[in-house]
């Protein structure tokens, strides 16, 4: 993956200050160097600038950028983040087109696509991508967003002039751009956080490009676009017929997702998901007589101190083992301990230029930054408890009638630490419900569908557009953070328009939850690993690591300066110390508990301090 970067403004000559703007663009693509260490790049245009920091995967030779095409006088220009799995058969058809390639990398076939379809290529593209194409024919910057939203795309436009990065954090490397927090945005933090409503940058101004959509910057203004959406219609195939084509969906997408002239690994917890896409790059790798690498993560002591819940109902080590056994892989066991737990918490924030989900995202940067001196490349299982029905809240009936998002359905856990004006003046109870009944009014409906399945329906959506993003998030900063560029075949938009509309009782025949995808894995995994009882990602037990948490926010309290203390109430907050923490009653998801809540008002407050935000 990379970090891309720019600005633009089709009324405003840049190069009359070339090397000002030049300057820039290096400290634009400097500050994101992480998502991209291999090598820099910029290109200063009259309308604008476009900056690129690339870790290279494909064509490690010629791949860099940005990129540039000429066609009868005119030039093109793109810098791109991302990895597109049908490059082949774009590539094939474009040279019978007449077009022909100096590399071998998609970034040409993504700008060679534009210059033969224009911006509706996006729709034949299949992967994870975010880019910026200069148009000269259109006069315009062509910005665009992959349809699951894996990877991250920002933007302000202020007097005309739009400034896009990869991170926020290559926005405000933009002079004139200033970190600002409304009430909107305390919201976003206190209310909805860790996750994010969709397009929303947090910070005042800032939006993200919505994912399936292009943004058209030219003379005649900003057009937002849609090229993809979801769409509910009916499912006509059996059951048999539904399971043989998830099967070829899944791991149709697992295989294309391992392209790379880089050896790719794998994440793996011994849970079905993360298995099934390890038992399918193993298989396909043993064909050329290689072995797959794969990783494993948990915590120094938690076999000692584990406790299971209904959350989380086993560790992983055991099935991991099966697993390592079953596929012959080159395994690597990876540890995390507290103090380093707690010293990623910040490391974090600076990942993701905002608060993050506390010690579960301080936790996977700290993983992913000892993979990548071993690979550059790992696909993961995330995103198939969203499209296949996996989480508790899928299944409960309170979650099922609740109006309120399934994964936070009680505000009061936040309510507990702030202060009675601050939440007066937040309004939290009206925020969430605004944002709640907006995603609802949102979903797909299919005419005539009965009301039970239209709910289901509707928590599935709300899944896609909410939960998922979360974790999309959290994958992308937390891998890229080290240069180390993590997949998700699950997220796959083939697999997710399909799994949308095949009905629940096929989803979950005979009760057995995440049924379609068990069945994908049953002739490809052990029984006890396809029949394993969800699992989430791994958190410690250990209360010595809580003890280090609450020492932490002890001397935040005690520190003048510390900003998050103009929200809180000193006296809650003493309380909240002294009370036992309960793991099993998460306030956000499976996993955010009573330290976790520490965590993420540690995360908040460093947030504020380090990134100098103004409230307004």
């Amino acid at each position: 993956m990379c970090g891309i970067a720019g600005f633009y403004n089709p009324n405003r000559d840049y190069q009359m200050n070339q090397s000002y703007y030049e300057t820039i663009l290096s400290d634009m693509s400097s500050i994101q160097k992480h998502r991209g260490p291999d090598a820099l790049g910029m290109w200063l245009f009259p309308h604008g600038g476009l900056a690129h920091a690339r870790l290279s995967i494909i064509d490690l030779a010629n791949g860099n950028q940005p990129m540039k095409k000429t066609e009868a006088g005119k030039t093109f220009g793109i810098v791109y983040n991302g990895e597109i799995y049908n490059t082949k058969e774009l590539r094939n058809d474009l040279i019978q087109k007449g077009h022909s390639f100096s590399t071998t990398c998609d970034t040409e076939v993504i700008l060679t696509g534009y210059m033969e379809y224009g911006p509706d290529f996006a729709k034949q593209l299949n992967g994870i991508f975010a880019y910026a194409i200069l148009d000269p024919y259109r006069d315009c910057l062509c910005l665009c967003r992959d349809r699951s939203g894996v990877k991250p795309l920002f933007y302000t436009i202020q007097d005309e002039e739009i400034v896009f990065a990869s991170e926020l954090k290559g926005i405000f490397a933009y002079p004139k751009i200033k970190p600002v927090l409304d009430r909107i945005g305390l919201n976003e933090v206190f209310s909805i956080g860790p996750a994010r409503t969709s397009g929303c940058g947090v910070f005042k101004n800032i939006n993200e490009l919505l994912p399936g959509h292009m943004l058209l910057c030219s003379g005649d203004g900003f057009h937002l676009r849609s090229y993809w959406k979801l769409t509910s219609k009916p499912h006509t195939d059996s059951y048999e017929e539904t399971i043989e084509k998830t099967s070829f969906l899944v791991t149709d997408s697992i295989k294309r997702q391992m392209v790379s002239d880089v050896p790719i690994c794998t994440f793996l917890s011994g849970g079905l998901d993360s298995s099934l896409v390890s038992a399918v790059c193993a298989a396909e790798l043993k064909k050329k007589g290689e072995k797959l690498t794969t990783f494993s993560f948990d915590f120094v002591n938690n076999d000692k101190y584990f406790k299971a819940s209904a959350f989380q109902p086993s560790q992983d080590r055991p099935y991991v083992d099966k697993m390592v056994e079953f596929l012959d892989t080159n395994h690597h066991y990876l540890e995390c301990d507290n103090v380093t737990q707690a010293d990623r918490l910040y490391d974090s924030v600076l990942a993701h230029d905002l608060p993050a989900m506390g010690d579960i995202d301080s936790s996977m940067l700290h993983f992913c930054s000892l993979v990548k001196p071993l690979n550059k490349v790992t696909l993961t299982g995330e995103c198939a408890d969203e499209i296949f029905g996996g989480y508790p809240w899928f299944h409960r009936e309170d979650c099922f009638k609740a109006h309120a998002f399934p994964w936070t359905m009680d505000l009061k856990p936040r309510k507990v630490l702030l202060s009675d004006e601050f939440l007066d003046y937040l309004q939290m109870d009206d925020y969430v419900r605004e944002a709640y009944e907006k995603s609802v009014a949102e979903t797909p409906c299919l005419p005539g569908e009965h009301k039970k399945e239209a709910r289901r329906r509707e928590i599935s959506y709300l899944n896609l557009r909410w939960f998922m993003q979360t974790l999309l998030n959290r994958m992308d900063r937390g891998s890229m953070y080290s240069g180390l560029e993590a997949r998700v075949p699950f997220a796959d938009h083939r697999i997710i328009e399909y799994v949308f509309n095949v009905p629940w009782d096929m989803k979950t025949k005979d009760g057995v939850v995440k049924n379609l995808l068990r069945q994908t894995g049953k002739n490809i995994l052990p029984e006890e690993i396809v029949f394993r009882k969800k699992s989430p990602y791994p958190k410690t037990y250990d209360t010595n690591y809580e003890t280090l948490l609450i020492n932490r926010v002890r001397e935040m309290m005690t520190d003048v300066s510390s900003p998050v203390m103009e929200f809180l109430d000193k006296k809650k907050l003493e309380q909240f110390l002294m009370s036992p923490s309960d793991y099993g009653k998460p306030w956000y998801g499976q996993l955010m508990a009573g330290p976790q809540m520490l965590a993420y008002i540690l995360q908040v407050n460093y947030w504020l301090k380090a990134y100098h935000i103004t409230i307004v």
